[in-house]
């Protein structure tokens, strides 16, 4: 059985039944006193997030999860429709656990599912994407980068802040997990 010392991000861990993904760990050392391990897990399934506080040594039951790189088909009404690029075998995932990843992915993009027990359980996506605005109000001449933000539709139909003088047609770098623009992409 491994214990606390053994963490590191994107661990799963099997806690009272649930499973936790950690998003960050840190080993602390105080100098008077045990060693500890802070960390800060999500709730796989719920999207929960929550601190918790492991003394060193603690023995902690780690659930093995299959993580593969997907491509994005389909939504089939029911699921999201991901196949194996390796094996062309096809897996539905739910919308619950997809949550705001729809957002963001376009039909052929690639993700990663993670699987426990043949279940997917999550997904991660690249940190940032590339998409086209496909309605955004025309911008005025004079608009400069430094002014203000104006609110822009991506082909996703997510709606996001960017700066005045982009237009419909441009394709933008969108941060996956804030949704912040992060920049102009040029073909």
């Amino acid at each position: 059985m491994a214990t606390s010392n053994d963490i590191k991000n994107g661990s799963v861990l099997n806690l009272d039944g649930n499973l936790w993904s950690v998003v960050e760990f840190q080993h602390v050392k105080p100098g008077k006193g045990g060693a500890f391990v802070r960390t800060k897990l999500k709730n796989v399934l719920s999207g929960k997030v929550v601190d918790k506080t492991f003394n060193a040594g603690t023995k902690v039951d780690f659930e093995t999860v299959d993580r593969r790189t997907m491509q994005y088909l389909y939504n089939d009404g029911a699921g999201y429709v991901f196949m194996d690029p390796d094996t062309f075998d096809q897996v539905s995932v739910s919308p619950q656990v997809m949550g705001s990843a729809t957002d963001y992915l376009l039909e052929n993009e690639n993700a990663i599912i993670g699987s426990h027990n043949g279940n997917p359980i999550f997904l991660e996506l690249p940190a940032s994407v590339v998409l086209e605005v496909t309605y955004t109000e025309p911008g005025l001449q004079g608009d400069r980068s430094s002014g203000g933000t104006k609110p822009a539709t991506l082909e996703t139909g997510k709606e996001i802040q960017v700066p005045l003088f982009l237009e419909a047609g441009t394709k933008v770098k969108v941060n996956t997990e804030s949704g912040d623009y992060l920049g102009r992409v040029n073909d």
